[in-house]
């Protein structure tokens, strides 16, 4: 049955505009992206399989154009259109955390860091340096690793925060793993970086796990 044969509140475009994005599937939204299917699949049928045989949305996502076009109604045009699609993300949710910009959404925080981080295969730790009125200065990625560890080395950390002369600092770095819960040597770590920067009053507000789903620090009570 054709998309058109459904009913209006089923349709994924419809359902959007009369519900809003956030109540429609990866499929659906997804099939809106694709806009059309292939011979004897609906777009959100397609969709399905596109997302089954990816992994998922994020490492569809993630995906380079080799991998992406595999896919059975996916070739480079979708690629290049896709591409533009996480980029203009990746540029909104940047502009919720630039330069000079006080934080006072911590969820725009939270999925700037997510956008910066999630795609990679292997652990990347960063830092957003702040001023003393959390305004932020500078986003950098300090360390990069294997699969499963990043070595962090607290020396580089300082020597950057006083760089920047900031007041404050926001960590994170991503478990490629998809699991967000914090090791041991996450907050043995953590703890380290907490007191030699201490020594120079620049405050750790947060330390952020990016896997599947997020973990920070301060709403757990561990800093």
């Amino acid at each position: 049955m054709a998309i058109t044969d459904w009913a209006v509140e089923d349709r994924p475009r419809e359902k959007l505009l009369m519900r809003g994005a956030d109540v429609l599937s990866d499929a659906e939204l997804l099939a809106i992206f694709l806009r059309t299917g292939i011979k004897g699949k609906t777009a959100v049928d397609l969709a399905r399989d596109i997302l089954k045989d990816s992994g998922g949305l994020r490492n569809l996502l993630g995906a380079d154009e080799a991998e992406f076009c595999q896919s059975k109604g996916l070739g480079q045009a979708k690629f290049v259109q896709l591409k533009a699609v996480v980029e203009m993300s990746r540029r909104f949710l940047e502009e919720h955390i630039t330069r000079g910009d006080a934080l006072s959404d911590v969820n725009a925080v939270r999925n700037y860091l997510c956008h910066q981080l999630r795609g990679y295969p292997y652990e990347v730790f960063s830092c957003l340096f702040l001023d003393n009125k959390h305004r932020v200065i500078e986003y950098e990625e300090m360390f990069r690793g294997t699969i499963d560890s990043a070595s962090v080395h607290p020396r580089e950390v300082l020597r950057r925060a006083i760089h920047h002369n900031a007041a404050a600092v926001i960590f994170a770095h991503n478990h490629p793993s998809g699991v967000a819960e914090p090791s041991q040597s996450d907050h043995r770590i953590t703890d380290k970086l907490k007191d030699v920067l201490g020594m120079v009053d620049v405050r750790v507000l947060d330390h952020f796990i990016i896997g599947d789903d997020v973990v920070s620090f301060a709403e757990r009570g561990y800093l």
